[in-house]
């Protein structure tokens, strides 16, 4: 294993995440997708060239940035399937970049009892614990050839966001942000540093038609939109935050997080943090976004 950051063969980059269930792939996939790659989770290694061969086409490049998932469900078991596929990889001039994400196995054990989800490689007559040694055994040939490995036993999701940006060499300069958004009945986010409390607006959970949906669903969008204290409610943050984000000192801060919160954390507060994060994108600097209770 060793540090690195992501090579750029010609316009086309490819990240290989993978790592033990629970140990943070999805975040690290919805990372890179807040940043503009095309994400594949789950994708058998023997595809991956003709993914490659996909991107690259004939003449132009289909997608500039490409994240690809792999777990221990896509192994076929042959060690040497890995070393053939990125091998080939290299060959049409797209070198991957890997990163393997572990965590101590209490964690693991502990994720999975708060989340109450079934591991993928959980079977009858199989324990957790099991499972996970299992998924260590499959995982060893890629863990081995891995260029960056991150232990996120301590970290929470915005640290491993950061992590995952440092070690692909895409961390901007100056004061990165991350929107987020939470219920208030779940508690706040314990690593927000501004927290604003959207729950004065109209909330379209009492329209049971609207009630499933989050604040990313059109529906909920038209609704938001039609109703003009909500934009002055995405104004005014705006306003703030412009204001006196430029005062904190890059050398000091390296990100802040800013939280918007309501009772369930799936209409208003998922409807302004996407809301904040286009703006913020538009005046440049690296903006991310989290939707904590859609995770």
């Amino acid at each position: 294993m060793v540090d690195g950051t992501l090579q750029t063969p010609g316009k086309v980059r490819l990240a290989v995440v993978s790592g033990l269930s629970g140990s943070g792939k999805s975040v690290a996939l919805r990372t890179l997708e807040d940043l503009g790659f095309y994400c594949i989770d789950n994708l058998p290694v023997g595809l991956l060239p003709a993914l490659a061969d996909h991107a690259l086409g004939h003449t132009a490049v289909r997608w500039p940035r490409l994240a690809v998932g792999i777990d221990a469900r896509t192994a076929s078991g042959d060690p040497e399937e890995l070393p053939r596929a990125f091998s080939q990889l290299a060959e049409r001039g797209l070198p991957p970049f890997v990163v393997f994400l572990d965590a101590r196995d209490e964690v693991l054990l502990k994720r999975y009892s708060e989340t109450r989800r079934r591991h993928p490689l959980g079977v009858r007559g199989t324990s957790l614990t099991g499972a996970i040694a299992r998924e260590r055994e499959l995982l060893k040939p890629l863990r081995q050839i891995a260029d960056v490995e991150i232990d996120t036993s301590e970290l929470n999701v915005y640290q491993l966001r950061r992590r995952i940006l440092d070690a692909l060499g895409l961390s901007a300069s100056g004061v990165s942000l991350l929107f987020e958004s939470f219920a208030f009945r779940r508690g706040v986010p314990d690593e927000a540093d501004f927290v604003f409390d959207a729950r004065a607006l109209q909330n379209p959970h009492w329209e049971p038609r609207l009630r499933p949906l989050s604040g990313r669903d059109v529906a909920i969008v038209e609704y938001f939109e039609a109703r003009p204290e909500v934009g002055e409610f995405i104004d005014d943050v705006e306003r703030f935050l412009r204001r006196w984000l430029p005062r904190f000192d890059p050398s000091e801060r390296s990100y802040l997080t800013v939280a918007i919160g309501c009772t369930g954390g799936r209409h208003r507060s998922v409807y302004i943090v996407e809301r904040l994060q286009e703006r913020f994108r538009a005046l440049g600097g690296e903006v991310l976004c989290f939707h904590r209770e859609l995770a």
